[in-house]
């Protein structure tokens, strides 16, 4: 026995002093050029300015198979954030010249929106932003290598270029933050079907456009094509925005739909097939529904957004050892970005249990390049993480939904604070003054748990309460808080409903049997009460109708 622990020592100490001695190419090697990986290199490239170390980025995009390629910086500057933000802002700005005339704007009537012209300046900007990376990481003594990088063992990787010439590269700890990619449905035709990675590059209006999927993505991409023009049907199998607050969902789903989206619920598409005779691209896709009825209908562009893939497959994490979900999304568990394999990390949307947001990525990175280089000891917080859905409509939420909190906090622990209110720029135009609303839930200790507003520019109102509620803001800071008018995010100033409770000078409705897991958006329309306890309808309508 001991001569076996002796032996053991000996080729540790033996394998500890190789590595000792081992001269690797790169201290740091980053696989994947995206935002959590540049901020990563960055970041450590800048904690070792004094006594540098050796860092390189491998960024390699494998085209589309409509052919659809980009640079440096990710999916959010390429495919993502941006490019969605730009064409949405697009479709706003496409609203407000409706709005024009309210205001006294003699704005003769515009003209068909030009697709391509928009096209040419968001891949303007978007290519700005490449260069501006390749700059920044030549700044900060980065390597920048246009390389798909592909592990051999675990400090070695086979990295090929282009023109399929490849090297060794070896590196003392590896980052994966390759990211994903779109999915696309196994089924007859897909090849004749485009993703988010392409939509953005189109050279041509989309036409009349079939969105397959109900993610956010899906309703993102739905809602500013419609805006800018395309007649838009979103189909979706299931239940819309997974993981999002439901009520808020449902909300979300009706502005788009009483704004002219048309929706094809509880299908899923079988074939997409191309008219050969068509004089534009056109395709019909069968669809069947959950009832078993099976129909067709022709479109000019298919989108699918059901759903990411993280790109993990290619990377051969298994000649390095790392533990990967292979058989389904492909994503890699970890502990605080660590792998299971103690120098190689991993973060972005490429690990499990990770809100799939750039600014996380961001953070991350950089928290753990201060790790690793800065001596410091701070882990990511990847709890009450603000986001925003970018539909016509804007929903932005932090912290937990209604059905989160019920099932974490339990139904009891709960209180659910909801009101309606109309911004002020909309009463000129006499835009329907019923669609933007806010629901807090507060815990048993007054905590504000979760927030969400559905309205105009609610991301830039929620970064506020999202500091907040980092702070721990209870719902006694909200109502104590002066706003400011005439605001959209002075919703807070109107009158609340409450569920579950009561407070004095709140309305308070609750839930019974026959209301219950209903959408409040169904009931507020409704002209008796039953089911509803409220102190004063009369509050109820001016909780609707509040206008800043």
């Amino acid at each position: 026995m001991q001569a076996t622990l002796r032996t053991v020592l000996k080729l540790q100490t033996r394998q500890n002093f190789r590595r000792f001695q081992h001269s690797y190419d790169y201290d740091l090697i980053v696989i994947g050029g995206g935002s959590g990986g540049l901020a990563t290199a960055q970041e450590a490239a800048r904690l070792t300015e004094k006594n540098p170390k050796k860092i390189a980025v491998l960024d390699f995009v494998k085209p589309t198979p409509s052919g659809s390629t980009w640079g440096l910086g990710g999916t959010c500057v390429n495919v993502g954030c941006i490019p969605k933000k730009l064409m949405h802002q697009a479709s706003i700005v496409g609203k407000t010249v409706e709005d024009s005339e309210s205001y006294g704007w003699n704005i003769a009537q515009a003209g068909p929106h030009d697709w391509k012209k928009l096209v040419e300046n968001v891949q303007n900007h978007v290519k700005s932003l490449n260069f501006g990376y390749r700059t920044a990481l030549r700044s900060s003594r980065v390597d920048y290598l246009n390389m798909h990088g592909r592990f051999t063992d675990e400090h070695t990787i086979e990295a090929v270029d282009r023109l399929n010439n490849a090297r060794l590269i070896t590196s003392d700890k590896f980052l994966i933050a390759v990211g994903g990619r779109p999915k696309m449905l196994d089924i007859p035709g897909k090849e004749y079907c485009i993703t988010s990675d392409d939509i953005f590059n189109l050279r041509k209006p989309p036409g009349k456009t079939l969105v397959i999927g109900a993610s956010y993505v899906a309703l993102e991409c739905a809602g500013f094509l419609h805006g800018l023009g395309s007649d838009t049907t979103v189909m979706s199998r299931s239940i819309f925005l997974r993981g999002f607050d439901q009520q808020m969902a449902q909300l979300v789903v009706d502005h788009m739909q009483g704004e002219g989206v048309r929706f094809i619920r509880d299908s899923t598409p079988i074939a997409v097939e191309k008219l050969e005779h068509a004089k534009e691209n056109a395709f019909r896709v069968t669809h069947k529904h959950t009832n078993g009825r099976v129909t067709s209908e022709d479109y000019n562009t298919v989108l699918m957004a059901v759903g990411r893939q993280a790109q993990t497959s290619s990377i051969g994490l298994d000649s390095a050892g790392v533990k990967f979900n292979i058989d389904t999304d492909g994503k890699i568990p970890v502990v605080e970005e660590s792998t299971n394999v103690p120098h190689i990390y991993a973060l972005g949307d490429v690990i499990t249990g990770n809100t799939e947001l750039t600014p996380v990525a961001i953070r991350a990175g950089r928290l753990l390049a201060r790790r690793l280089f800065g001596g410091k000891t701070e882990m990511m917080d990847y709890t009450t993480v603000p986001t925003t859905v970018f539909t016509p409509l804007e929903y932005s939420a932090c912290g937990m939904t209604e059905e989160e909190a019920t099932n974490v906090l339990g139904r009891d622990n709960i209180e659910v604070y909801h009101t309606y209110f109309t911004p002020l720029e909309w009463t000129l135009p006499h835009r329907n003054s019923d669609q933007c609303y806010m629901k807090c839930i507060v815990g048993r200790d007054d905590k504000i748990v979760g927030l969400h507003i559905l309205g105009p520019n609610s991301g830039e109102i929620m970064q506020g309460f999202a500091v907040a509620m980092k702070a721990g803001a209870t719902m006694e800071h909200l109502r104590g808080t002066v706003s400011i008018h005439p605001t959209v995010a002075e919703g807070d100033e109107c009158p609340w409903w409450r569920t579950e409770g009561r407070a004095e000078g709140w309305i308070h409705v609750r839930r019974d049997a026959e209301v219950s897991g209903r959408p409040w958006a169904a009931l507020r329309d409704r002209d008796d009460t039953r089911g509803i306890a409220v102190d004063d309808v009369m509050h109820r309508n001016l909780s609707r109708r509040c206008m800043h």
